[in-house]
C-alpha cells in the first residue's frame, strides 16, 4: 500500500534474494537512508524489522528501495515447501549436467586422460549451468556492485566466470592451450546450490519452535449460546462469549473458567511440566490442552490478542533483533569481500610473475575467490539467536531482544523482590487487628473498599478474605496511589489511608510498636489502615516462600551469580524470608526509588552486569534500571512491559533456565564465529599457495555455512538443567 503510515509504526517485511552478511548490510543501508526509518535485517529469518517515525514514508517507498538494491519483498503466505521443491529441481538439473564432468575427474584420478569429453561437448554442458542455473549469482553481483558493495555472489560469479571464459576461449581457439576447466565452474555452482539448499532447510528448522506455538491454536471453538452448542471459527470468537472445552481439546482463546473442574497441560506455554488444576475462577490460556473434565469458560482475550499470540510476536521481534556480538561480525563482513578480491588478484599476479603460467595463476586465483564464504559469518549469530529464542519460548522464557540474551549470559549479580518472586505471591489474611474502638468487620470493609482497584497480591488477599466473611466493599472515590507507600481514598465522606506501617509517619501518625514487634507476626506482612487523625488497626497476612526458591538461589550461586533481596516489607519479615531462601544480603523498607538506588549500587559504576527480578508496579523502575529485568508473567502489566525477560513459570527457576539458555547460546555463537573464520584462515592461504583445487574450495565454502547452521540447531534440543 502507498497509504501513509502512522508515526513510529513498526512493520516486518520478508526479504528475498539475500545470500550473505553483505546482503544484510546492503538492505539495511538502503532502508536506513529513507526519512525516519530505522531497520534491522536478519539473514536467518530473511526479514526486515522496520520502525518508521516519518508518516510520509510509505510501504511503497520501502519496496522501491529494497528492489533498487536488487532484493525483493516476499509474500508472507508463500509456500515454503514449493520453494524448496523448485530449488531442489534446479539443483538436480545442475547435478545432472555436471555428472559427466564428475565422471571425467574420477577417471583422471584413476590415471586416465585429462579430457575424456571433447571440449565442444564440455562447453555445451557447462553453458546452461553457468548462465541459466547460475544467473542468480550474476544478478546478485550486479546489484551489489551497482550499490557500491560486494557480496558472496560477486565471489562466485567472478570465480566461475574466470574458469568458464578461460576454458571457452581455448575451445573456440582464441587462446592457446590443451586443458579446459569447465568442471571447476559447473562443480562450484552445483556445490554452492547444494550448500544453499542444506543451509535453507536448516535455517527453517531454527524457527520450528515458533511454528509449534502457532500450531497449538485449534481452528474451531465450541460456542455456547442460549444452551445450544455451536462450532465457529476460533478467530471469530469475541470477548465475553461462553465456550466449551472438551477433554483432550486445546483452548481456542484466553478466558476464565465459569463451570467445571479439570487439569490443563500448559507446558508448551509456561514450560511447567505439572498439570494446572482449573475450576471456577481459574485462568486458561489459548493453546493449553484440557486433559480430563469438560470446562465452560468465558472468553477474555481472543484472536491476535491472546497470550499465545503475544508470545509469538515477542519471539518474532526478538529473533529479528541483533546481539552486540553481531556488530563485530557485521564490521568484518563489510570489508571481507573487498579484501578477498584483493588477495585473489595478488595471488593471480604473483603466480604469473613467478612464471607458473596463466592456467596455474588463474586456478589459484579462482580457488581464493570460492573458498571465502561471508555467508557463514553472517549466519553465525542470527541462527543461534533464532533457535534459542524459539526454544526458550517453549520453556516459558520470553526474551525481548538478542541484546538481552547476551546480557543475561554475562549476569553477575541478581536482585530479587520478595512478594510474588521468592514467595508464592498469594498471601492470605491471618488476623484482623482493630484498635481505637473500630470493629474488625468495619476495618476489613474499609480495607477491601480501598483495595478495590488494585491488583497487588495483598489487595487480592484482603478482597478475597472480605468476600469470604460476607462483607461487601463500598466504592471509593478520589483514589490516590503512591507505589511502595500506600493508597488513599474517600469513602462515604471520610478520608482513609492504607499502606505499610512504616509509612504512617508521613501522615503524622505513629505505628503501634507492640504490633510490629509481636513475635507471632514475625513472618507476617502488616498493613495499616488509618484516617488523617488516628490509626484504625492492622491486617496481618502470610505469604509462604516458594518451594523452589532455595534451590534456585543455591543454583544461581553455583553459577557464579550473587543473589540479593530487595523488599518493601519490614525488616523482620524480610530477614526471615532471606534466611529460608539462603540469601545472605537483603534490604528492607525500600520504596521504588530506593530499589533503583540499590540496583545502581550493585552495578558498581557499570562494571558489573546486574539483573532484577520482580512482579509488581513498584518493581518496574528497578526492572528498567537493571541490565536485565526478569518479570513474572502473573505480575503487574507494567512490570512485564518494562522487563527484558518474562518468565511464565513465576518462580526463580525460570531465571536459572534463562541464564543457562543464554550462556549456551553465546557459547554456540562463539563456536559458529570460530567455524566461520577457521575455514577462511586455513583455506585462503592454502588456495593462494596453490594447495587447494577450486572444486574442493567450492565444497568447503558450501559446507562452512552448513556447519554453522547445523551447530546452531543443537539449541533445539536444549533443556533447563
Amino acid at each position: 500500500t502507498s497509504t501513509k503510515m502512522a508515526t513510529a509504526e513498526r512493520i516486518q517485511l520478508p526479504i528475498t534474494g539475500m545470500t550473505c552478511a553483505a546482503c544484510v548490510a546492503r538492505v539495511e543501508k538502503v532502508l536506513n537512508r529513507l526519512p525516519g526509518v530505522s531497520a534491522q535485517v536478519s539473514l536467518a529469518t530473511e526479514t526486515a524489522r522496520i520502525e518508521v517515525a516519518d508518516p510520509g514514508t510509505t510501504v511503497d517507498m520501502l519496496r522501491t528501495a529494497i528492489e533498487a538494491a536488487g532484493y525483493g519483498i516476499g509474500d508472507v503466505r508463500r509456500d515454503a515447501a514449493a520453494e524448496d521443491r523448485r530449488e531442489l529441481h534446479l539443483f538436480w538439473l545442475s547435478a545432472t549436467l555436471s555428472a559427466p564432468f564428475v565422471v571425467q575427474m574420477a577417471l583422471m584420478l584413476l590415471g586416465g586422460h585429462h579430457d575424456v569429453l571433447p571440449g565442444g561437448w564440455q562447453w555445451l554442458l557447462a553453458t546452461p549451468v553457468q548462465f541459466w542455473i547460475g544467473w542468480r549469482f550474476y544478478r546478485g553481483a550486479w546489484f551489489a556492485l551497482r550499490g557500491g558493495a560486494a557480496n558472496m555472489d560477486v565471489l562466485v560469479a567472478l570465480g566461475t566466470s574466470a574458469a568458464y571464459f578461460f576454458s571457452a576461449a581455448i575451445v573456440l581457439g582464441w587462446l592457446p592451450g590443451q586443458h579446459v576447466y569447465f568442471e571447476a565452474s559447473v562443480s562450484i555452482i552445483t556445490l554452492v546450490l547444494l550448500g544453499k539448499i542444506l543451509e535453507l532447510r536448516a535455517r527453517r528448522r531454527t524457527s520450528d519452535a515458533l511454528k509449534a506455538l502457532a500450531r497449538l491454536l485449534p481452528d474451531t471453538a465450541h460456542v455456547l449460546r442460549n444452551g445450544i452448542l455451536t462450532d465457529v471459527a476460533a478467530n471469530q470468537v469475541t470477548p465475553d462469549t461462553l465456550i466449551v472445552i472438551k477433554p483432550d481439546e486445546r483452548a481456542p482463546v484466553d478466558g476464565v473458567v465459569v463451570e467445571g473442574h479439570s487439569d490443563m497441560d500448559e507446558s508448551l506455554i509456561t514450560g511447567e511440566a505439572q498439570l494446572a488444576a482449573k475450576s471456577a475462577g481459574g485462568r486458561i490460556f489459548a493453546g493449553a490442552r484440557n486433559t480430563q473434565g469438560q470446562l465452560v469458560c468465558r472468553a477474555t482475550r481472543t484472536g491476535a490478542h491472546t497470550h499465545l499470540a503475544e508470545v509469538a510476536r515477542l519471539v518474532e521481534d526478538a529473533q529479528a533483533s541483533k546481539a552486540p556480538v553481531q556488530q563485530w561480525a557485521d564490521r568484518v563482513s563489510a570489508v571481507f569481500v573487498p579484501v578477498i578480491l584483493a588477495i585473489s588478484a595478488l595471488t593471480g599476479v604473483g603466480w604469473w610473475l613467478a612464471s607458473a603460467g596463466l592456467e596455474t595463476a588463474l586456478l589459484n586465483a579462482v580457488a581464493v575467490l570460492v573458498i571465502a564464504c561471508p555467508c557463514a559469518l553472517g549466519l553465525a549469530t542470527p541462527t543461534a539467536v533464532v533457535a534459542a529464542m524459539g526454544r526458550g519460548a517453549q520453556f516459558g522464557i520470553l526474551m525481548r531482544s538478542a541484546a538481552v540474551l547476551e546480557s543475561t549470559a554475562r549476569l553477575q549479580r541478581l536482585a530479587v523482590d520478595k512478594t510474588g518472586t521468592l514467595t508464592e505471591g498469594e498471601p492470605r489474611v491471618v488476623e484482623v487487628m482493630p484498635q481505637g474502638g473500630t470493629a474488625a468487620a468495619e476495618l476489613l470493609r474499609i480495607a477491601a473498599s480501598l483495595e478495590q482497584s488494585s491488583g497487588h497480591p495483598i489487595a487480592r488477599a484482603i478482597k478475597a478474605h472480605s468476600l469470604a466473611q460476607g462483607i461487601a466493599p463500598a466504592l471509593p472515590s478520589d483514589v490516590t496511589s503512591d507505589a511502595g507507600r500506600g493508597i488513599g481514598a474517600t469513602l462515604e465522606g471520610a478520608r482513609y489511608w492504607l499502606g505499610a506501617p512504616q509509612h504512617l509517619a508521613a501522615l503524622g501518625l505513629t505505628a503501634d510498636q507492640n504490633r510490629l514487634d509481636d513475635p507471632r507476626l514475625a513472618n507476617c506482612t502488616l498493613v495499616a489502615i488509618a484516617t488523617p487523625r488516628q490509626v484504625l488497626g492492622y491486617i496481618a497476612l502470610s505469604d509462604p516462600i516458594r518451594s523452589t526458591s532455595r534451590t534456585a538461589v543455591d543454583t544461581l550461586r553455583g553459577m557464579g551469580i550473587e543473589v540479593f533481596m530487595l523488599s518493601g516489607d519490614r525488616a523482620t519479615v524480610a530477614r526471615e524470608i532471606a534466611r529460608v531462601a539462603g540469601i545472605e544480603s537483603f534490604r528492607a523498607d525500600l520504596l521504588p526509588a530506593d530499589k533503583v538506588a540499590e540496583i545502581i549500587r550493585l552495578q558498581a559504576g557499570g562494571s558489573l552486569v546486574v539483573g532484577m527480578a520482580g512482579d509488581g508496579v513498584n518493581d518496574a523502575p528497578a526492572l528498567a534500571s537493571a541490565d536485565v529485568g526478569f518479570a513474572m508473567s502473573a505480575g503487574a502489566d507494567l512490570a512485564v512491559q518494562t522487563a527484558g525477560i518474562t518468565l511464565m513459570r513465576n518462580d526463580l527457576m525460570g531465571i536459572v533456565g534463562a541464564v543457562q539458555l543464554a550462556r549456551t547460546c553465546v557459547r554456540i555463537i562463539r563456536q559458529n564465529l570460530f567455524f566461520a573464520l577457521i575455514y577462511n584462515v586455513i583455506g585462503i592461504p592454502l588456495a593462494a599457495f596453490g594447495l587447494l583445487n577450486p572444486i574442493i574450495a567450492g565444497a568447503a565454502m558450501a559446507m562452512s555455512s552448513v556447519t554453522v547452521v547445523t551447530n546452531s540447531l543443537r539449541l533445539r534440543r536444549w533443556k533447563p538443567r
